[in-house]
């Protein structure tokens, strides 16, 4: 029997880092919430399963094999059509050791559509809780605009 509500499709969201346990804990967590989750372990990866499946949202880390991984991750990703309307969510564990040296920390100011172009900051260690609210936030916002 037709109940008269369309079905509700799940969040698709592909989770880039090259820390196993993050991943793992993150998805089972998304998971609980109903999100449909698939893993990369590394910028490329991360890319090829972007452009091959499509997502409505990608959580990156800013350090995998190289420093810089995952800022050049969101240029290549902003640079393709296929995947330039993608929310980024680019998550650093170099702000907290960053702050408490007074060096340089990474913010949502910082953005920008060449050198940084992705849609929030999330900083590591990260709560699970925050990284649903955050990406139900962007996606909301991302179907207004």
């Amino acid at each position: 029997m037709d109940s008269g509500t369309p079905e509700t499709k799940p969040i698709r969201v592909l989770l880039v880092d090259d820390d196993q346990d993050f991943l793992e804990v993150n998805r089972v967590a998304l998971e609980k919430e109903g999100f449909e989750v698939r893993l990369a372990h590394d910028g490329d990866e991360g890319k090829r399963m972007a452009l091959e499946s499509p997502v409505d949202v990608v959580v990156l880390d800013v350090m995998m094999r190289t420093r810089d991984e995952g800022f050049e991750l969101a240029r290549d990703l902003r640079r393709d059509k296929r995947t330039c309307k993608i929310p980024l969510l680019m998550l650093t564990s170099v702000n907290a050791i960053n702050r408490s040296e007074g060096l340089l920390t990474f913010s949502d100011r910082d953005r920008d559509d060449s050198w940084l172009p992705v849609d929030r900051f999330l900083d590591k260690p990260l709560r699970a809780d925050i990284l649903v609210r955050t990406i139900r936030e962007v996606l909301s916002l991302n179907s207004v605009a």
